[in-house]
Order: C-alpha cells, then sequence, then structure tokens
C-alpha cells in the first residue's frame, strides 16, 4: 500500500497525520500548503473517515476543484462525497436544505450585486429620497456592512452609533431602507450573498437540533487561507466545530491582506485563545524563492508586531541580490523596467510570461503600459483593466475625440448624456435614425435640429444645443491651447468629476484618482515628449491635443494574439497573493503611495500594508527588483518622493542599492539590437532615507515661507527662494539653489526647512 505522508517533508507529514483535536497550520510563502492541506484530507479517507464526515472550506471555486481534483488521484473517487467549496457556495446548499426553518421556499433566489442595486434603487424612489444621497452603492455598501457584522435591520435601527454615523453623512434614513430591503428579499423568497452567511448564523444560533445535525454531520473540517476570514465566517466554523473540535486552519498571518474586504486577522492570530488545546505546526521551508528573495522578506515581516513568529528558510540556491531601480519620473521607471525585462530576456533567453510587475494601486499602470507598448513588449493585465480601457478613462477620451472631431458618432454618443444632461434615450433614437436615414454624422443632425423637425421639444433641444456650444469652444481652442490646460478645460466643464464626486460610489475615488493621472500624462506629454511630425524639420512648439491623442490611439490599438500567454503579467498586488513568477518588478516604492498614505497613521493599517509588500516580494523565485521614481505628478504639479521605508526595512545583506544614473536616452534614438545591451551610467550614489525621528532643521509650514529666505531641500541641498506665487496650498516657490541652479517647488510636497 502506497505510504502517502513519505511524500512530505517532515513538518508537512507531521500536520498531515494530526487527525484528532484543533489543528493550526501556519504555511509560510511558497511552502507547499495547498499540498499539505490535499494529503491531509487524502489521509483522513485512508484513515478509514467518511468522505460525507469532511467538510473543506475555501475561498475560491478553483481551489476548491483543484484540491478535489489532486485528491481524487490520490484515494480515488470518494472524495466526490466531501463537502468541499466556498464558504458561500457550502451555505447556500446547507441553507436549500433547511429553508423551511427560515421561511423561505427550498428554490430561494440568490440576487447577485446588480439585483440588490435595482431593489434599493426602486425603494429610495419610492421613500422620494434624493437619490443622488442615498447612492445605491453607498448603501448596499452600509448594508452589506451590516449584515456581514451580523447587524439585523431592529439592531441597526436601535444602535446609537450607527445612527449617529447616518446622521453625520446626512443619510438618516438607511435603516428605513434596509428595513424594506429585508422586506423586498423576503417577499420575493430571495437572498443576497451576504444573507447566506446571515442567515446560516441564524440557522445555527435559532435551531439547535439544526446546529447538532451538523455538528454530528462535519466532524472533520478543514479551513483555507484562514487569515481571510470575518467575523461572520468566524463564528459559523467556531459553532459547527464545537462538538468534536476536529477543526484545522491553514493560513499564513503574513498574508493577511483583506481588511478592506472585512478579514479580521485576529481571528488567526487569536486561535489559540479559542482552541487551548491546539496543535501548531509552521510550514517554514519555501520551496519557491531563492535564499536572498526569502531572507529580505523576513526581515521586511520582522518589524511588524502583530504575528505568529516563524522563520522561513530554503534549500534553493542563493540567487541574485534584490535591485533597486530609480527614475527620475514614473515615465522613467517605467522605461527603466521595461529595458530591465528586454535585457534579462535576452541575457537569460526566456519568455515574456516569465515576467510580472506588480504596483500599489490601478493608477500606476498607465506609465507603465506606455513603457512597455514602446519597447514593443506584450503584456496582460490581471484583475482589472488596461489603463486606457477603464471606463472613466474612455469617458474623458471620448470628449477629447470630439472636440478633434465633431463628426465621431461613436464618442458622441457615449457622452452626450453622460453625466445626465436630460436628453434621453428615445430623442438619441430618433436622432440616430434621422442620421442613417440622411446619411450623415449625428453631429450634422443636432447642428441642424430644426430642419430635420424630429418632433423634440424646446427644453430638450436647447439642452442639444449646450452640449454641442461646449464641444464647439473646445474644438475652436485646439490649435492656441497646450493639451494639458484645454484636456483640463474640457474635463472641467463636462461634469464628469463633479459627477464622480457627488455621486458616492466607493469606487469613485479610483476613478477620480485614474482621470487625473490621464492629466499627469498629458502634462508629462506637453513637457517631456519631443513630437517631429514627417512634415517639420523643428519641433512642434506647442503640443496640442490632438498630437496627445494620436499617441494615445496608438497606444490603445489591442492586438489580435489574445490567447498567446507570452506576455508580461501586469497587476495590483492584491490581485497577485496566491501566484508567482521567476522575475518580479515591484513598482512605486515610495512613501505615501506603498506605504499608501492613507494607512501611514495607524500602526494595525501599517502593518497590513508590510504584510502587503511581503507577499509583493514573496511573489518573486528568481530574480525581484524594486522600483521607485524621484517625483511624480500628482493634480498636474510635480511631487518629490520619498524612497519607501519599507526598502530601508530590507538588510543590506540582500539588496543591490545602486548608484545614480544618468537620464535614459530616448528609445527612438536607440537601435533595437542594443535594448539588451545597454547598461546605465552612473554618478551619485543613492541614500536611503530613514523614517524615524529626525533632528536638525523641520519643514517650515507652507506660509511661513518667504521670498529671501535661505532655505535647505534634503535633495536640492540650500538655496535661497527668489520669487512665490500662488495662495494656500497651490503657494510655489521660485528658489536658486547653490548645487542645482533654480527650481519651482510647489510648497505643500517641497518639506523646505529655513535656516537660521
Amino acid at each position: 500500500m502506497r505510504d502517502l505522508l513519505s511524500e512530505l517533508n517532515d513538518e508537512q507529514r507531521k500536520a498531515a497525520a494530526c487527525i484528532e483535536g484543533p489543528v493550526m497550520i501556519i504555511a509560510g510563502a511558497g511552502s507547499g500548503k495547498t499540498r499539505t492541506l490535499t494529503y491531509r484530507i487524502a489521509h483522513l479517507i485512508e484513515e478509514g473517515i467518511d468522505p460525507f464526515n469532511i467538510l473543506a472550506l475555501t475561498f475560491t471555486n478553483k481551489a476548491a476543484a483543484e484540491m478535489k481534483e489532486r485528491i481524487i488521484k490520490l484515494v480515488g473517487n470518494d472524495v466526490r462525497n466531501i463537502w468541499m467549496g466556498t464558504f458561500h457556495s457550502i451555505f447556500a446548499k446547507i441553507l436549500r436544505f433547511e429553508a423551511e426553518k427560515l421561511g423561505y421556499i427550498s428554490s430561494f433566489t440568490i440576487y447577485d450585486t446588480d439585483d440588490s442595486k435595482n431593489a434599493i434603487k426602486q425603494i429610495v424612489k419610492s421613500l422620494n429620497l434624493d437619490p443622488k444621497t442615498y447612492n445605491t452603492s453607498f448603501v448596499l455598501g452600509r448594508i452589506s456592512m451590516a449584515k456581514s457584522n451580523l447587524i439585523s435591520v431592529d439592531d441597526y435601527i436601535n444602535n446609537a452609533e450607527i445612527q449617529q454615523t447616518d446622521q453625520a453623512s446626512r443619510k438618516p434614513m438607511i435603516g428605513e431602507v434596509y428595513k424594506l430591503y429585508n422586506q423586498r428579499l423576503r417577499n420575493s423568497m430571495a437572498m443576497d450573498f451576504d444573507d447566506l452567511l446571515y442567515n446560516m448564523n441564524v440557522l445555527l444560533r435559532d435551531f439547535p437540533d439544526v446546529l447538532l445535525k451538523y455538528q454530528e454531520r462535519f466532524r472533520h473540517i478543514l479551513v483555507d487561507e484562514y487569515q481571510d476570514t470575518n467575523f461572520s465566517q468566524y463564528l459559523i466554523i467556531k459553532k459547527m466545530a464545537a462538538r468534536y473540535q476536529n477543526i484545522c486552519v491553514v493560513g499564513d498571518d503574513a498574508q493577511s491582506i483583506y481588511a478592506f474586504r472585512g478579514a479580521n486577522i485576529q481571528n488567526i492570530l487569536n486561535f489559540k485563545r479559542d482552541y487551548p488545546d491546539v496543535r501548531l505546526f509552521k510550514l517554514e521551508q519555501n520551496y519557491r524563492s531563492t535564499q536572498n528573495i526569502v531572507n529580505a522578506a523576513n526581515s521586511i515581516i520582522s518589524n511588524n508586531r502583530e504575528q505568529i513568529k516563524k522563520e522561513i528558510w530554503t534549500a534553493n540556491d542563493t540567487g541574485k541580490r534584490i535591485r533597486l531601480l530609480r527614475g527620475e519620473d514614473e515615465r522613467e521607471e517605467g522605461l527603466m523596467m521595461a529595458n530591465s525585462i528586454m535585457d534579462t530576456k535576452n541575457a537569460e533567453n526566456v519568455d515574456f510570461s516569465n515576467f510580472a510587475i506588480l504596483y500599489r494601486t490601478n493608477m500606476q499602470s498607465r506609465a507603465i503600459e506606455e513603457a512597455l507598448r514602446k519597447m514593443k513588449i506584450p503584456y496582460k493585465i490581471y484583475g482589472g483593466l488596461s489603463f486606457y480601457r477603464r471606463k472613466e478613462i474612455k469617458d474623458v477620451l471620448a470628449y477629447l475625440r470630439l472636440a478633434i472631431n465633431n463628426y465621431d458618432d461613436e464618442a458622441l454618443l457615449r457622452v452626450i448624456n453622460y453625466p445626465t444632461r436630460g436628453i434621453g434615450q428615445t430623442t438619441l433614437d430618433r436622432i440616430r435614425v434621422a442620421a442613417a436615414d440622411n446619411d450623415v454624422s449625428i453631429w450634422t443632425v443636432i447642428e441642424n435640429l430644426p430642419s430635420f423637425d424630429l418632433g423634440i421639444n424646446t427644453g430638450t433641444m436647447n439642452k442639444i444645443n449646450d452640449f454641442m456650444m461646449m464641444i464647439k469652444s473646445a474644438t475652436a481652442q485646439l490649435s492656441v491651447m497646450n493639451a494639458y490646460d484645454l484636456a483640463k478645460q474640457i474635463i472641467g466643464q463636462s461634469g464628469i468629476l463633479r459627477f464622480l464626486k457627488e455621486d458616492e460610489d466607493p469606487d469613485n475615488a479610483n476613478r477620480i484618482e485614474n482621470i487625473e493621472e490621464l492629466l499627469n500624462g498629458i502634462q508629462e506629454f506637453c513637457e517631456k515628449e519631443d513630437i517631429i511630425t514627417p512634415e517639420e524639420e523643428e519641433d512642434v512648439q506647442i503640443k496640442t491635443l490632438d498630437l496627445f491623442l494620436q499617441q494615445v490611439l496608438l497606444l490603445t490599438d489591442e492586438d489580435n494574439d489574445k490567447e498567446d500567454p507570452n506576455k508580461v503579467s501586469l497587476m495590483t498586488i492584491h490581485a497577485a497573493k496566491g501566484l508567482e513568477f521567476p522575475c518580479v518588478y515591484v513598482a512605486g516604492m515610495e512613501e505615501n503611495l506603498f506605504p499608501s498614505a492613507l494607512s501611514i497613521a495607524s500602526r494595525q493599517e501599517l502593518e497590513e500594508e508590510r504584510r502587503l509588500f511581503y507577499v509583493a516580494v514573496t511573489r518573486a523565485e528568481k530574480m525581484l527588483t524594486l522600483s521607485h521614481a524621484k517625483t511624480r505628478y500628482q493634480y498636474g504639479n510635480i511631487s518629490y518622493q520619498e524612497l519607501s521605508r519599507f526598502v530601508e526595512e530590507i538588510d543590506d545583506k540582500y539588496i543591490d542599492i545602486p548608484l545614480q544614473k544618468t537620464n535614459l536616452p530616448k528609445v527612438g534614438d536607440l537601435p533595437k539590437p542594443l535594448f539588451a545591451k545597454r547598461k546605465i551610467i552612473s554618478k551619485e550614489p543613492l541614500k536611503r532615507v530613514q523614517h524615524g525621528p529626525t533632528s536638525g532643521n523641520t519643514p517650515a509650514q507652507i506660509d511661513a515661507i518667504q521670498v529671501g529666505m535661505r532655505v535647505h531641500h534634503e535633495k536640492f541641498g540650500y538655496g535661497v527662494v527668489k520669487n512665490i506665487e500662488g495662495e494656500n496650498n497651490d503657494r510655489k516657490a521660485t528658489v536658486f539653489f547653490e548645487a542645482m541652479g533654480e527650481k519651482q517647488l510647489l510648497l505643500r510636497f517641497a518639506k523646505l526647512s529655513v535656516v537660521q
């Protein structure tokens, strides 16, 4: 008979063999977590445990399917009787069996997000509430939060703190919406996604016979990715395992990165409190990464206070030290990464699929994508759309396209009633039919509406005329305004930003950031791109919007090789969890970007950011490169960036601190064969920034800086303030620095210290 457990390492084997009582397996990155869990379930079956008595909970259907397939190969088809799946799929199955006890029919409907939003939208309307104030996404988010924390309608309405929060946000009727929404679900014999967890808790709480039934049924419970469980999931697991306590949880506290979804790291940190007799096993051998990468990851995560101590190690090769790339700005950062990928690909003779570029926020992908396209490097976006294919970016580009070409029907139809202007679909349908019947563009029809006699009322005609005048005004300024100024004007007049700010969809903050990042790209284009048209021998004096759009249209011209897997992978670090690549690049290693500016005021949030960095580092198998920019465009202005404290936390033994390079040559000036051979010339050494307490000069308040003052800047040295313009947060200072010459700085970012 095959000895399954002999195929595991010592610690994996001990964890898989311990099948009685509470067990916690802390599985470091790349340590064979799934393999151990798979063999443990196979061993349970080999030991005579009925598969019907085994419950295995995962966070994705894919993980459950892969695990079940592996177990079938080990012990045969008996595994098909295991209850294995996601929390929601398993609990939906149980709720269908027990639906009558909760007053539902067994064939109850499960509402998706769109169903829930439509129901809430109708309820808000029936209550005569302002749909902008009671935005459907915001209201649904509040209701979801309540259900995830097992807060009933009555508890919500009677909780003074919750009501105070809703009053402060000018939404005192959310409790009433919650009540009517639940009534509508009940009347429709429907549950939303959150109800599957909420009602499972109610079932186990209110029906002791049902609780006993499933405690007897599931005598062995296994939970994957336990660090990602929320309060509701935690309570269900605890109740169901209470009778036999044969519970095995697998996870890694160092990879707990989903607090924003409700995950509670305390569930895994406090597991011993719930089960004092727990057997703890630590899978500390990493099979994925080189010694340098593993040791660097250890040095990073050691800075977290809240953790289960472990020392990950590997028998793999020492490997290369971590590289640090430093660009003058995000554009050059992207080019340096692209150039490095080409160098490595050619030197190692590997495919593009070996490479991944990870970033903290989606907005960072713009400069990276542009650099990859310039270098003809194919790539694919994971967990999100390509920057220029995101809805908010396509909406803005449609306005810009229409200003350049009034006859662009697709652009016009996209934005003529977005944001809403009171131009209804019926009106647009009439205009579209008239254009088709007369073989003219839609613009031609709206420009001559009275001539077409379409039965459109005067109020709607005025709204169409206002839209048309806004576009014509922009068209008239194409040749006299640069691309950035005109784009900023068009975006302002369109009302898109105002609409996104007033509509309280939680995702709108990201959409606004992306639009600002588009403006940053246009600003860079105006200041740095060298444009020479075929008809001209001299540089274009004004970088106009049509020149920018020509460039962007080339960037967004998708290839048809969508099935080709040989592409560089681009994704956020959150999307990268569970994946691995031979060569990984982590972009934007700067303070206030990574770690995020929103996280540095709280130790708990900062530690989650550090765990996120740990996840990024441990995705790499053979080569890890960190990159950062000295400056970034933010809100159309240059922001001077500090190196991330997380880079400082890596032990010097494992990282190469490069010398400062000269500016990269323009890509178009380099012959293609040289891409793989070009080396960066170095000048001054890069100084790592300490983020502990500082001494000496301190940054002055914005309004304290005056003309004539002698000041100090941490990068440019000493200088004298020559001029100041602007007010409040927009104050700019022109400073003559002894070593660097004249610089114009935005004071809220410059961190100037007054020299006494």
